[in-house]
């Protein structure tokens, strides 16, 4: 057994990609090797900015002999089929053996494959890792052929056991592999030997370098929540920022400055996102006064001065940036406070999609359908018209044009200086959500309004003009609109079903196609919280599944039903007497739905089975009528051992035609019980 060392040194890997990197040389290089015949015990990949590294653990030697049986052409075949049986084998005639087979007697190989050396098989799979890496982006220098995300500077490849280490021979463009690497760009940029995996991840960090990108994060996160702490601030917390961040040093060493008190009036947005976008700083909040007033930043290197030197550049190019920041804002607030008309004019001429028309047109629909959604979430119509003209407004101001990811954010801003009411400047804010799976959902009534109709404006939008999600194709995140349409709808409870509104949206749009496709989406969000697809099918059957309340209600009810015994075999019942009857109205050529007659039936099992439907049919009525849907529930799971009691007892299709009529009928009874709640048919098991 030995163990497998390799780093690909290289010029700066952008932090993007890092994590990526790490796992496909993961699993490029053990596939392979597993592929070639060896075997391995564990596996680690690892990143810094300048180096891809792995290491694979209780590697074996060799790769086994194996030998493969390989059957030909008949003995008395044509040459030259023989010939071509031969050269794809290796072997010669006298190699091959002859053997009785169905078709008479046929050339069989043996063919035996040698085992390798692991170092060869290393070599071997590395050289085709490497030059067939899937890089994002790659880029080519000097003469070679070879394609690399930056230059590669060296390779090291080592096997190493209790007898000492090997490098393994590999030369990719001249780039020879070897065993040595190197430390800190700038504080230990000298080459060093390594011979395993533990003494190059020691010697890397004398090195001054953390091979571990968890272990740079954790040391980031400390170093800067330390940081905070003494000043009697809290780092806001920002996990990508951390990754990225992370990416980019191989020695963080993080460092605390003040932002000047000219730019303390900005929102705290902005100067969070202009110190992350522009500088990867990390925000500072001061918990006494509820400002962003410092920020963190963090260096790839220790200096004699302790980072001054670094945290004074760091300063003005800050300033500088958060210069144009405040230049924006003043220039918007201005805007803002005469009323917004420029901007409004302006998305006239902002195309939202060229058979939708202007961004202009847009927001003229959303006002309409967001006021005739108001009273069905509780909004005031007026308000929710007025909030979706203003929501989109600050799409044409500087601030967004500079920082895209505050769109709504600043709209909450600008409309509170317009003087508009809270609840509008909230709707401005809250209407893209949510965004995704995570986000917030808005409970505000007006906001609720706003972003609803901006999500079916969208649905009703494309699907009117045939541009609809294929395969793994969603350009304009129509899924993601969908599932906000979802989400907006279950978390605040709007009734009344989605039909009547997606026809006052858009007249040409295919209601029924629209319906089906949210009714997807919410299969997808329903399966995520445990209920099976099965059961959310037998309840879209019914009439009514355009009121996605009632449906999750009672896929939730139906779900809980059918975990228990009873619910199961009733399940059974139900599906068995729906089965009966269909055989028997195709065979007949009539719907048994005349109505069952006590009198004709003949065991007590069929008498038990009348006075459960007399007791149960109408407690489900009333239930489903109150959408009480634990109660139907209940009421129906009472039918369970009568109907396993008649199904037992009782043949349905008797010789006696009457009695044959009369038991269809009562099973049509059983059948339309199971209806009220949901189609059982559709339901697995």
């Amino acid at each position: 057994m030995a163990d497998l060392l390799i780093e690909l040194f290289s010029e700066e890997i952008p932090a993007r990609m890092q994590a990526r990197a790490r796992a496909d040389l993961k699993r490029l290089v053990t596939d392979g090797l597993v592929q070639a015949g060896l075997t391995y015990a564990g596996a680690g990949a690892f990143s810094t900015p300048r180096r891809l590294t792995l290491t694979v653990e209780g590697l074996t030697d060799h790769s086994p002999t194996t030998r493969e049986e390989r059957k030909g052409p008949r003995t008395d075949a044509p040459e030259k089929a023989l010939e071509g049986f031969l050269r794809s084998t290796g072997l010669t005639r006298d190699q091959l053996e002859a053997r009785d087979d169905k078709k008479g007697q046929v050339w069989f190989a043996t063919i035996t494959h040698e085992g390798r050396p692991a170092a060869d098989i290393v070599a071997e799979v590395l050289a085709d890792v490497i030059r067939n890496f899937p890089w994002p982006k790659s880029m080519r220098w000097g003469a070679g052929s070879l394609r690399w995300v930056r230059p590669l500077h060296s390779i090291l490849c080592i096997l190493s056991d209790e007898a000492g280490a090997t490098t393994v021979d590999l030369d990719i463009d001249g780039i020879t592999a070897g065993n040595t690497t190197r430390g800190h760009r700038f504080m230990a940029p000298d080459a060093f030997t390594v011979s395993n995996f533990d003494d190059y991840a020691a010697k890397l960090r004398r090195a001054r370098v953390m091979l571990d990108a968890e272990e740079r994060e954790s040391e980031i996160r400390q170093q800067s929540e330390n940081l905070a702490f003494a000043r009697g601030w809290q780092v806001v917390p920002d996990d990508a920022l951390l990754s990225e961040v992370a990416g980019l040093v191989e020695w963080p060493v993080a460092l605390m400055g003040v932002i000047e008190d000219r730019f303390l009036t900005l929102p705290p947005e902005v100067l969070q996102t202009s110190m992350k976008e522009h500088q990867k700083f990390f925000s500072a909040l001061n918990p006494k006064t509820g400002r962003i007033e410092g920020f963190i930043t963090v260096a790839n290197i220790e200096t004699p001065d302790d980072g001054a030197t670094i945290l004074a550049g760091n300063q003005r190019v800050l300033a500088a940036r958060l210069s144009d920041a405040a230049f924006f804002w003043e220039n918007d607030l201005r805007e803002a406070k005469s009323g917004m008309s420029a901007w409004a004019e302006g998305l006239n001429s902002v195309t939202f999609h060229n058979k939708l028309g202007s961004q202009s047109d847009r927001i003229a629909r959303i006002a309409s359908l967001a006021r005739e959604i108001a009273p069905l979430v509780g909004a005031d119509p007026d308000q929710a018209e007025r909030a979706a003209r203003l929501a989109k407004l600050d799409l044409r101001s500087a601030m967004v044009g500079e920082f895209p990811e505050l769109q709504g954010i600043m709209g909450r801003y600008y409309a509170l200086e317009a003087g508009e009411p809270e609840a509008i400047a909230d709707a401005a804010r809250d209407h893209y959500s949510p965004l995704g799976p995570s986000d917030e959902v808005p409970t505000a009534p007006v906001s609720v309004a706003v972003a609803l109709a901006d999500k079916l404006d969208t649905l009703t939008g494309f699907w009117a003009i045939d541009e609809k999600p294929t395969g793994s194709k969603d350009p304009f995140a129509l899924r993601r609109a969908a599932l906000g349409v979802i989400r907006l709808v279950l978390a605040n409870a709007m009734r009344g079903g989605l039909l009547p509104i997606i026809g006052q949206a858009s007249e040409t749009a295919d209601k029924a196609d629209l319906l089906s496709f949210l009714h997807d989406r919410l299969k997808v969000y329903l399966r995520d919280q445990g209920i099976r697809h099965d059961i959310i099918d037998a309840v879209l059957a019914q009439d009514g599944s355009d009121d996605l309340v009632q449906v999750v209600n009672r896929a939730t009810a139906l779900n809980a039903m059918l975990t228990t015994a009873d619910g199961q075999n009733l399940t059974q019942g139900l599906k068995r007497a729906s089965n009966i009857l269909t055989q028997a109205e195709e065979k007949d050529g009539v719907e048994y739905s005349f109505g069952a007659d006590r009198k004709f039936a003949e065991t007590d099992e069929e008498r038990a089975l009348f006075t459960a439907l007399d007791t149960a049919e109408p407690g489900i009525k009333t239930a489903m009528k109150n959408e009480d849907f634990p109660a139907a529930m209940t009421a129906i799971a009472a039918l369970r051992a009568p109907i396993d009691a008649f199904f037992e007892a009782v043949q349905v299709n008797t010789d006696s035609q009457v009695v044959r009529r009369n038991r269809l009928n009562l099973l049509s009874r059983i059948r339309e019980a199971g209806r009220q709640i949901a189609d059982f048919t559709k339901i697995e098991g």
